[in-house]
């Protein structure tokens, strides 16, 4: 299949003080299991080899930004509960999130994950309650941007039309649907967006198509820059302002946890855009970052940022990796940061200060 472009280059020379990536859903704490033998079984208690804990949801995508140098603010709704307590200070005092936009409710439980890994997937369990402040009463007027990085769902959300009419650029993607409908009616919300970022068998479900080339070919009609991603088969994009197509393959990695691995990708995705990089950099680099995402207990904390990136091309020796790689070189950090925290077994006592603390509201 021939996909089109037009073949002109965006400007990519604003630098300005507004928050780098705007961010709002649904926080939920996150115990994941890992190193199972094999799937549990109703009756049958099994042991696994590891485990970690952190904040889960849109925390993924606020850790992964923020590790990458991007000022990002979290317009999320806390509980009023220890595991509450114990993400908002990973996010506000360890990770740098300007929690200024969130919300912490009374006698309102935390949703809390627990995610079993096994081969190259997960199940989820979750408990929780809808949230009393819903993402157009946490946003409000949404503050100006350059990004927001979005979820899109069957209602359309008030604040996402008034960020993009605000000059905010929207990144978006898309869940599984859960009723199969896959309602092309959501696509609409693309007129919306710069870019969309879903997975393969989001994107033929709702194109109605047979592969993720031909999918692509129908978003890159519907909105600027169109990715389809692939899990261990890379990822796909087509940019119709630069006139750019790139597809790139996955990194052959162990896999210990792919939870939140899309979270990452679509972080580092923004991170590199943000910069103006070709689009195969872009795709690349997303992909690197989504890859060293899953060799670690999955949830924000998986997030590689620059330290792991930088940590990873200096001690590559595959030498077709090394040049397929090879714009690193000049696209890395010269202080890329300290080493970053990945997800404790258990979470500290509380109280346990990790950091310069940052604003937010308590209502």
């Amino acid at each position: 299949m021939t996909i089109s472009v037009k073949l002109e280059r965006e400007d990519t020379s604003v630098d300005d003080d507004r928050p780098d990536v705007l961010l709002t859903g649904l926080l939920f704490y996150d115990l994941v299991l890992t190193g199972l033998g094999k799937p549990p079984t109703p009756g049958e208690e099994i042991w696994t080899r590891g485990m970690g804990c952190g904040p889960g949801g849109i925390a993924n995508l606020a850790v992964a930004a923020s590790r990458f140098g991007l000022r990002t603010s979290l317009a999320t709704v806390f509980g009023d509960d220890f595991y509450g307590e114990h993400c908002r200070d990973v996010l506000r005092d360890q990770e740098g999130v300007d929690l200024s936009l969130s919300r912490t409710a009374d006698d309102w439980p935390t949703p809390v994950t627990v995610s079993v890994a096994y081969g190259q997937d997960r199940a989820l369990l979750t408990h929780g309650q809808e949230p009393p402040y819903s993402q157009d009463v946490l946003m409000g007027d949404p503050p100006g941007a350059r990004t927001a990085l979005v979820h899109l769902e069957a209602e359309p959300r008030e604040w996402l039309a008034k960020a993009a009419a605000n000059g905010t650029r929207v990144y978006a993607d898309v869940g599984w649907d859960p009723t199969q409908e896959w309602s092309t009616t959501l696509l609409e919300q693309l007129a919306l967006c710069h870019a969309f970022l879903p997975n393969e068998a989001e994107a033929m479900a709702y194109t109605r198509t047979d592969s993720a080339l031909a999918a692509l070919g129908t978003l890159s009609e519907l909105v600027p820059v169109a990715v389809v991603t692939r899990g261990g088969e890379g990822a796909l994009a087509v940019d119709q302002i630069t006139g750019e197509y790139a597809d790139v393959p996955a990194l052959d990695v162990d896999v210990l946890d792919a939870t939140g691995a899309g979270d990452v990708f679509g972080a580092a995705f923004v991170t590199a855009s943000l910069g103006g990089w070709p689009l195969v950099e872009r795709l690349r680099f997303a992909v690197l970052a989504a890859g060293l995402s899953v060799t670690h207990h999955g949830g924000a904390l998986a997030a590689p940022g620059w330290y792991g990136v930088d940590r990873w091309w200096r001690t590559l020796t595959d030498p077709e990796l090394k040049r397929a790689y090879g714009f690193l070189a000049h696209r890395l950090p010269e202080h890329p940061g300290p080493a970053r925290a990945y997800a404790p077994v258990t979470p500290p006592a509380p109280h346990t200060s990790v950091g310069p603390r940052a604003c937010e509201r308590r209502h």
